[in-house]
């Protein structure tokens, strides 16, 4: 089995077919290139973001940490192109734009490239995929590697043709010349230097010539799915694969003091038993066998109960109470001569702990073959896994290999970094075998970093013309940033006898932020306090969850915006136009405005009818950098059921240069029915011992009857312009959105999420 993926997937799906990767990888053609260690080093300094702090700022993208030209484009001498990325696929397409993007500047059909993701032994080190970089990152570097790459093989083309270059054109991995003389890329290669630093302000070709860009290319993940073919890691069956299952303890803190493993090593077809400290898994032949060991071990491991969890019915002011460090978003002072105040309204809302909830536990496969630790993972970073892999096992990091594969959708830190983890730590008890690690769905859902539980207070003050001449805001929150920044952050390394002390927790600086992501609003406001009370202490286990804060903190703000508008005696959508001065966000209003047939209105339209319409519009421009998105929604609500259909959404987004028009929908559609559901249904369980939320039925998510009826995604395109991401700009909106439609519909302002959890519901009784 070569190091590159299990010898088991041998299909060609084209350009990121695994077979091709095993071939590059596994040695039989040699990738030539190289990152340069000063700026290696630097890439593994990452926020949740993704964000590097590498030199050389004037190159775009992910050139700053990786500038040379072959660590991102390899042109072979039989004219194949490999392109390599550091970034992975969760299921958000990326994989096809970015192929789009390569394809454009280097004139080649997408399905000619083969697009290497995420593999510590190929690709740059891109930190994490996550924060919506990907496109601005590493399809910025490769947009701008590409094209330079393609002026240097027009350059050899020209030498070896004795033709001025400008007078070549390139078409399907060919330089033409104007008698019809070709010279392949392959040909091209063999005389020019890749091997170079990435310039800045390369030419690129103009945007108004795009032909690939622009363009709804199908997905090229999406054949393998829905065919059965291998498509994730879940999939992999490399040969002589052993299946591990873990035992973890019964709550967080407990520990384990008593074991008897004798009946279940004589269990047929367990392997081994493998127990370090609090550490405990079993190892079998086949995978039902595993299950069936673990329940055993289970029911023979006896374990002394960990410290208490607080109060949930108190978790919110017991995070207002918690030593926090203090973090001043934003202030500005209001100029003098402002307008004397006429209303000050006050507001606090609030956010539980989220489980991402992949619909897939997560898995991992690994081996342990001639000193080298190969794992095959899901995560969203394979260099800081690695990082904490060998850490976690005293290895070398060039002796641990991490294979981005394919998962369930994560959209955060799931359980994918801990189940690589446990394959590692297993594996190394068994040299030479495969060992495959498959979470139960109670281990996923007790066990994954959940989203932070969060608190907003927000005041404002209206002048008598309603305009908002003051603006204070505070929020407390955990820590949304628990990535594995040392081997403590993998939980089997906090479970071993010689435990791993995770690395403390720390706030993400803005503009991308953390639990402060999106707090400070777009609108103008002349007097502006932000602080960002961070709290250090978690009481139950979490980090980053798609969007991080800004889907507390868009939910917060709009709601009361709605809620100022209504003081002011303005239609919503009007209040939000009269306090921007950005034309790219009056844009993408007006186009929901136009879209949905926005009614305007002075005074609430809803009322207490047993039966009641209502439609609500919220706005955000993700990280206040990024994509801008505006959201109406109309919802139909049985106040004394709490029973909601969500009628229609129309929602325009502006995420720069689109790549694939499908693609951006995609997100967009995504995002705002997993938005409805977070804000709608779901909530995180716990008592005083344990998380009680371990299934679908005691962690309800939205179901396909309360899928909107329809959903409409306008588009506004900006050619040329940088790539904004747009994978998390429905989250914020689309909550507010619905709170304010149910306001709207009942004249219940719920304020906590769940909108429909108990709380909610005996609101809208009343």
């Amino acid at each position: 089995m070569s190091r590159g993926r299990p010898s088991t997937i041998a299909h060609d799906n084209g350009p990121g077919d695994p077979a091709r990767r095993r071939f590059l990888v596994g040695g039989s053609l040699i990738v030539s290139f190289a990152i340069m260690p000063r700026m290696a080093a630097l890439a593994q300094t990452t926020t949740e973001a993704g964000t590097f702090t590498g030199s050389e700022p004037k190159l775009p993208g992910s050139l700053k940490s990786t500038p040379l030209l072959d660590a991102w484009i390899k042109v072979a001498p039989d004219s194949h192109v490999s392109v390599f990325t550091g970034k992975v696929e969760l299921g958000t397409g990326v994989r096809t734009a970015l192929l789009q993007v390569a394809a454009e500047e280097l004139d080649l059909a997408p399905h000619a490239i083969e697009l290497i993701t995420a593999d510590t032994a190929a690709t740059p080190n891109e930190g994490y995929t996550a924060g919506s970089h990907t496109m601005a990152d590493s399809g910025t570097a490769i947009l701008n590697a590409a094209a330079q790459v393609r002026a240097l093989l027009v350059a050899s083309a020209a030498s070896q043709l004795g033709v001025d270059a400008a007078v070549l054109t390139t078409r399907d991995g060919a330089i033409i010349a104007a008698d019809g003389r070709r010279v392949t890329y392959g040909e091209a290669v063999r005389y020019a230097d890749l091997h170079q630093n990435a310039q800045a302000d390369a030419p690129r070709k103009p945007p108004a010539s795009y032909a690939v860009i622009g363009q709804a290319l199908p997905r090229v993940d999406i054949p393998g799915k829905v065919t059965g073919g291998a498509s994730y890691v879940q999939d992999l069956r490399p040969h002589g694969m052993l299946h591990a299952r873990v035992v973890r303890p019964p709550s967080y803190g407990a520990s384990l003091f008593a074991l008897d493993s004798v009946r279940v090593e004589a269990l047929p077809g367990v392997i081994k038993v493998v127990r370090n400290g609090n550490y405990l898994a079993v190892v079998a032949d086949d995978e039902w066998r595993a299950i069936l060991a673990m329940r055993e071990l289970a029911l023979a491991a006896q374990w002394q109960a960990g410290p208490p969890l607080p109060d949930p019915a108190n978790i919110h002011a017991l995070l207002m109470t918690l030593p926090a460090q203090e973090i001043t978003v934003a202030d500005q002072n209001a100029p003098t001569g402002a307008a004397a105040p006429a209303a000050t309204l006050r507001a606090r809302y609030s956010r539980p702990y989220l489980t991402h909830g992949s619909i897939g536990p997560s898995c991992a496969v690994a081996q342990l073959d001639n000193g080298v630790m190969t794992v095959w993972t899901h995560t969203q970073g394979v260099y800081p896994l690695r990082a904490g892999i060998a850490e976690m096992l005293a290895m070398p990091p060039d002796k641990v290999h991490c294979v981005h594969v394919e998962g369930s959708g994560c959209y955060g830190h799931n359980g994918a970094d801990d189940v690589a983890a446990d394959a590692a730590l297993i594996a190394r008890e068994l040299p030479g075998r495969p060992v495959r690690v498959q979470l139960m769905r109670e281990q996923e859902h007790l066990w994954e970093p959940f989203g932070p539980a969060m608190t907003v207070e927000a005041s404002a003050t209206l002048d008598a013309s309603g305009a908002m001449t003051d603006w204070r805001y505070e929020l407390w929150s955990n820590t949304h940033n628990n990535r594995i920044e040392n081997a403590g952050r993998l939980l089997a390394a906090q479970l071993l006898a010689q435990p791993f002390t995770p690395a403390p927790p720390k706030p993400i600086p803005m503009p991308e932020g953390g639990g402060d992501r999106n707090s400070v609003p777009l609108y103008r406001v002349p007097s502006l306090h932000v602080q960002h009370h961070f709290v250090p202490a978690m009481p139950i286990r979490v980090s980053a969850m798609r969007s991080l804060g800004a889907h507390m903190n868009v939910f917060a703000i709009e709601s009361f915006i709605d809620e100022l508008a209504a003081a002011a005696h303005a239609d919503p959508v009007a209040f939000r136009l009269k306090h921007l001065d950005d034309p790219r966000a009056h844009a993408v209003i007006r186009a929901v405005v136009d879209q949905f047939g926005w009614r305007a209105r002075n005074a609430r339209t809803g009322g207490s009818s047993p039966r009641s319409h209502g439609t609500g519009f919220a706005f955000a421009q993700y990280k206040n950098l990024m994509a801008y998105l505006a959201v109406a929604i109309e919802v139909t609500i049985l106040r004394d059921t709490g029973v909601l259909s969500i009628e229609r959404v129309v929602a325009a987004v502006d995420c720069g240069q689109i790549v694939n028009p499908d693609g951006v929908r995609n997100q967009i559609e995504g995002g705002i029915l997993q938005t409805a559901s977070w804000t709608l249904y779901e909530e995180t369980q716990f008592d005083r011992q344990r998380i009680t939320s371990f299934d679908w039925s005691t962690y309800p998510i939205m179901r396909f009857s309360s899928v909107p009826k329809r959903v409409d995604v306008l588009l506004i395109d900006r050619p040329g312009l940088p790539f904004l991401g747009v994978g998390e700009a429905a989250q914020g909106p689309a909550a507010a959105a619905l709170a304010n439609a149910i306001d709207d519909a009942t004249g219940v302002r719920i304020r906590d999420l769940p909108l429909l959890g108990a709380k909610g519901k005996n609101a809208l009784r009343k």
